[in-house]
């Protein structure tokens, strides 16, 4: 299995820029998980498409704004910090740049004095450890100053920080959006609701390791970064009762997937309620264990993402459905259109 195997042929223009409004008016392309069919539908008609007694599992991580822009306090030079991972109380790993600037005991500050940073330790791969202060709670002051994080191929301005947020997010944790739910709204959860499909959460806090691409030609080589996730026992208790009722789980999004499947692959393919960190790589040829569907966004080709997909739905319709939605002009990658394979 070679990474270019997963490669296919993505005109620029249809990565997607902004966010469509509303959010449920994006498109989606259904597939027939058994036969490949292909049906061109709108997110809003997700109501239609799903039955009484499915089970939508969604990952209800906040995006931390975790860019920030700032000056060496000695000089004012200009700093970029991109928050990674929190380490402790204020203390985070961080990639900055230009990293020259940074070494053991540089002080930066951040919104014109209101955040603070001084480097403990750098890291081999070259990544920070920063020790953070602030006046007040240390997220407020972050959500006030941070800017999104917006994955490299976007390359326009977000006007409304909530947009980058599913309507959901709770937990906040994440580099990156889990993209797949930015198509609900409050009011389509309800009318879900109220035909009879359930909704439940897990939590996996989205690395900047989600864009990092494939660099060695055969797959197998790849290693996956490792993320924290979180899935509770009212979750288990939720899909364990659809499984025995005949209804179907359906994961929104990968991250949704990886985390149900990594505990049941951890777990000899019992769904238990867990916390820890995964680094599962999924691609052709993993038997699901817990997943029946999938809701999920148009991926990067060559990507981990796309050779999730494929071993859901096969390697033949999932190249097939990217060249058909090429030809349809859908838009692709974190502001793009939709899939969803049942």
């Amino acid at each position: 299995m070679k990474k270019s195997d997963f490669y296919y042929n993505l005109p620029e223009e249809l990565i997607a820029q902004t966010p469509v409004t509303p959010r449920d008016h994006s498109r989606l392309m259904v597939v027939d998980r058994e036969s490949g069919a292909i049906t061109h539908r709108h997110f809003y008609n997700l109501c239609d498409i799903l039955q009484k007694g499915d089970l939508l599992v969604m990952n209800d991580s906040r995006v931390l704004p975790a860019r920030l822009y700032g000056e060496k306090v000695d000089n004012g030079t200009f700093i970029e910090f991109l928050l990674l991972e929190q380490k402790g109380d204020k203390l985070w790993e961080i990639i900055c740049r230009p990293g020259k600037k940074a070494k053991v005991g540089t002080k930066f500050s951040f919104g014109g004095g209101k955040l603070l940073a001084e480097v403990v330790e750098v890291k081999p791969d070259g990544n920070r450890i920063v020790q953070f202060s602030c006046d007040g709670n240390f997220y407020t002051v972050l959500d006030e100053i941070g800017q999104m994080p917006l994955p490299p191929y976007i390359t326009k301005k977000l006007e409304d920080k909530e947009r980058y947020q599913t309507v959901y997010s709770r937990e906040l944790g994440s580099a990156a959006a889990p993209t797949a739910g930015l198509h609900f709204t409050k009011e389509m959860l309800q009318a879900l609701r109220e035909k009879g499909v359930e909704t439940a959460f897990v939590t996996l806090h989205v690395g900047l390791g989600t864009f990092r691409p494939v660099k060695e030609d055969d797959v197998l080589q790849h290693k996956m970064h490792s993320e924290h996730y979180h899935l509770p026992q009212e979750t288990v208790d939720k899909i364990l009762q659809t499984k025995q009722n005949g209804g179907r789980v359906i994961a929104v999004g990968t991250t949704s997937c990886r985390t149900l499947e990594a505990v049941a692959t951890e777990h000899d393919g019992k769904l238990v309620a867990a916390d820890g960190y995964t680094d599962i790589f999924i691609y052709p040829g993993y038997q699901f264990k817990v997943l029946d569907g999938l809701v999920t966004n148009f991926h990067l080709p060559e990507s981990t993402l796309i050779m999730l997909v494929s071993a859901l739905l096969g390697y033949e319709k999932t190249m097939h459905a990217y060249d058909v939605a090429v030809n349809e002009r859908y838009r692709f990658f974190s502001f793009g259109d939709a899939m969803c394979i049942l």
